[in-house]
């Protein structure tokens, strides 16, 4: 009776480590997605400059009233209780928050604000020609050409040596080419520029 005892209470311990083991993997491996993608505010980064239809979550700590997610108007302006519409366009979320905070302390003793941008949309390129996705994409800080293609997806009839990157600079527009079969090579990476908003990515 005590050896049928002992043996089931050592199956039943080894059945539990098993499954502790099994439900630790997973947090000890870090696959869990939030880790494994970047958010778009951590992308924007605190150097990052606010732009209209830009989403921005502001926070006002013990506040929750005046705290919100809410767009940047066309106009460059966003609208908080208290403070009514305040610039947030041209101003990077560490400016932003100082001078919400500036403006709260008429109404609340020490403010401490948080501007977190949630949604990069200001910042646009274009695709036109032979893509999956054609028209404007949002794009991220020290976004290429290569990354907003991979993006896109380009079609079997895309000639891939013929891409080029129209560009305004000075008033005058810029060809630039792009060979695409080369930058998936690892040649020419030259070729692998840097977009600027307003950019036009032209698939023939």
């Amino acid at each position: 009776m005590k050896q049928t005892w002992k043996a089931t209470v050592s199956t039943l311990l080894l059945v539990s480590s098993m499954a502790f083991s099994q439900s630790a993997a997973p947090a000890a491996g870090g696959s869990s997605p939030d880790t494994s993608a970047p958010s778009a505010a951590a992308a924007a980064g605190p150097s990052y400059v606010i732009g209209p239809d830009d989403v921005l979550h502001i926070a006002v700590w013990k506040e929750n009233d005046m705290t919100a997610t809410l767009p940047v108007r066309p106009d460059g302006m966003i609208s908080l209780p208290l403070l009514n519409d305040v610039q947030a366009s041209g101003l990077t979320p560490m400016q932003l928050a100082a001078s919400l905070t500036e403006r709260l302390k008429k109404y609340i003793a020490d403010p401490r604000v948080t501007v977190v941008v949630t949604q990069i949309n200001s910042k646009r390129v274009y695709l036109v020609g032979e893509v999956s996705h054609s028209g404007s994409m949002s794009m991220l800080p020290n976004m290429t050409v290569l990354q907003a293609l991979s993006s896109a997806g380009m079609t079997t009839f895309a000639n891939t040596k013929k891409i080029y990157i129209l560009r305004m600079q000075n008033g005058k527009q810029q060809k630039m080419p792009v060979d695409y079969r080369k930058l998936v090579k690892g040649e020419q990476m030259d070729q692998n520029y840097v977009l600027q908003p307003g950019d036009t990515i032209v698939i023939p």
